[in-house]
């Protein structure tokens, strides 16, 4: 656990600690709002709850968009086959670059599920996949598109399925 918080913090760049700084600025903000209308008590109570609420949600939405808006890029599956003589799946696809900077390195994750004629069934198969395969792809200037292939082994599973690719990059 030391580990994984260590690394979360050695990947935050310069804009993740604007916004933290600026999520703790609006909380202090409310909370001295809340004594200011201390004579008012439902509504330094009220101010006192969102100061709590918006200083446990926002650092999560907040990273969650900042990153998404900082680091777009657009993934595209062009094949996947199912070899025949060995237990895996070769998933070919392309990996663009369309934010403002240039990529360090991106995490690509093929996502195998089982599938279903039901929306609703399929969408219950999404949350527990069958098995994840994922590679780095390191260097991506802006506005470049690179082709990847990803082998998912051993892939032992017979009947449909399907396949979704995830990237986080940075």
């Amino acid at each position: 656990m030391k580990h994984k918080i260590l690394d979360f913090m050695d990947s935050l760049i310069k804009y993740d600690y604007i916004l933290f700084a600026s999520i703790f600025f609006v909380f202090f903000l409310f909370i001295v709002l809340a004594l200011v209308f201390r004579r008012k008590a439902r509504l330094s109570i009220f101010l006192v709850l969102f100061a709590f609420v918006f200083l446990m949600v926002s650092p999560i939405v907040g990273y969650a968009k900042l990153h998404t808006y900082l680091f777009k890029n657009e993934l595209t599956l062009t094949s996947e086959k199912k070899l025949q003589f060995t237990k895996a799946v070769v998933v070919l696809g392309k990996l663009k670059n369309t934010s403002q900077r240039d990529f360090e390195a991106c995490l690509i994750t093929a996502i195998v599920t089982r599938a279903s004629e039901n929306k609703y069934k399929n969408y219950i198969y999404g949350l527990k996949p069958i098995m994840k395969m994922s590679i780095v792809e390191e260097d991506i200037v802006m506005g470049n598109e690179i082709g990847f292939k990803l082998i998912v082994e051993p892939f032992t599973y017979t009947k449909k399925y399907n396949i979704a690719l995830e990237a986080d990059c940075r």
